[in-house]
């Protein structure tokens, strides 16, 4: 069984997490927190820059998917680090984290 820390520790976890989804998602930004993409995935209009913010200690990447000839190719990103990209063109745009492939992220543009 967990730990009362540990509860609490999860629970702050998922607070952080629904805060930036929200937040961000109206704004055109992607949090990188907590080894996750928040939103996870994010609905924009044509010409929108969507800009990914890293905030965990580990670096992390906005790669698209092997072999969707996706254009999102960020250098490592370390705490603090942004990367952004203007999608001009509609479409579902699916990228990941080199350093964690479990992590994975979505835009799309319509």
């Amino acid at each position: 069984m967990r730990g009362y820390g540990s509860v609490v520790a999860a629970l702050a976890s998922a607070a952080v997490l629904a805060a930036a989804q929200t937040t961000y998602a109206a704004t055109g930004q992607v949090a990188v927190v907590n080894y996750a993409y928040a939103p996870a995935t994010l609905n924009v209009s044509r010409g929108t820059t969507v800009t990914w913010t890293n905030s965990d200690t580990a670096p992390h990447t906005v790669t698209s998917t092997v072999g969707s000839g996706g254009p999102l190719d960020s250098p490592m990103l370390n705490q603090g680090d942004s990367f952004s990209f203007t999608f001009g063109a509609a479409g579902t745009y699916s990228y990941y984290c080199t350093v964690h492939p479990t992590m994975k992220g979505t835009v799309v543009v319509s």
